[in-house]
């Protein structure tokens, strides 16, 4: 079951956080590490930051873009220490953990994706989750580290998964992919409908990535909705 849980480190600054983040994975029984465009690679101060768990960093991929990261999984979830220009599903490791729990025991892959160390994941990368993880530490001492921060929510998913037997199954979620050609022609039908002024969107895309991110939306219900929206287009040509 944890074999379904996917970390993912976005442009990291320094090998050395990469290490410790492998070590805090193992420590909990995760295994799959993804890294996205990192400053630096995986050096002898990251294998020496790993301690034993020299393996999960051999194991690691690196690829070029969070898309690529994603491109697998149907649970997305993105680590967020602010509130940002619009209120996104806000949950805290524990709520996380119970609802990953809940997918990886319908047969399906969970990602947790990790920012930047200074700024965090920037907006366009947090539309692509469905769900916000909040650590709510004190706001006074905001000082949790990248590894602190894998390693607490880590140990939040290992319980949720290994200690509970009872779980609600889950429909087969739409992929990444499938859900950006629906938003693509969501916007598309809604220019034809000049609903959508194209030199002034102002925030309705994001509004509703937002809405069907929240409903967690399955590919029969994707195909229903980009359908509809197809068919738009297609009276309106």
């Amino acid at each position: 079951m944890l074999n379904a849980l996917r970390i993912i480190l976005i442009e990291t600054s320094h090998s050395r956080n990469i290490g410790a983040t492998a070590r805090a994975m193992k420590t909990m029984g995760l295994s799959d590490l993804i890294l996205v465009n990192p400053q630096e690679g995986i050096d002898d101060q990251a294998r020496a930051m790993s301690s034993n768990a020299v393996d999960v960093l051999e194991s690691a991929k690196i690829v070029g873009s969070l898309k690529e990261a994603i491109a697998d999984c149907h649970y997305v979830l993105g680590t967020s220490a602010r509130k940002r220009y619009l209120d996104w599903p806000l949950i805290t490791p524990r709520e996380a953990a119970c609802e990953a729990n809940h997918f990886v025991k319908s047969n399906m892959k969970v990602a947790v994706i990790f920012g930047r160390e200074r700024n965090g994941l920037i907006n366009e990368e947090l539309e692509q989750c469905h769900a916000h993880v909040h650590i709510p530490a004190n706001p006074e001492y905001l000082s949790l580290n990248l590894a602190q921060a894998v390693q607490l929510i880590a140990y939040e998913l290992r319980l949720a998964i290994l200690g509970s037997e009872k779980y609600r199954p889950k429909e087969l979620l739409a992929s990444p992919a499938q859900l950006e050609g629906f938003y693509n022609a969501v916007e598309e039908a809604l220019l034809k409908l000049n609903f959508l002024e194209a030199k002034a969107p102002r925030k309705l895309m994001p509004r509703l990535r937002r809405l069907f991110q929240r409903v967690a939306l399955e590919e029969v219900e994707v195909n229903i909705l980009r359908g509809i929206f197809e068919e738009i287009k297609r009276k309106i040509s």
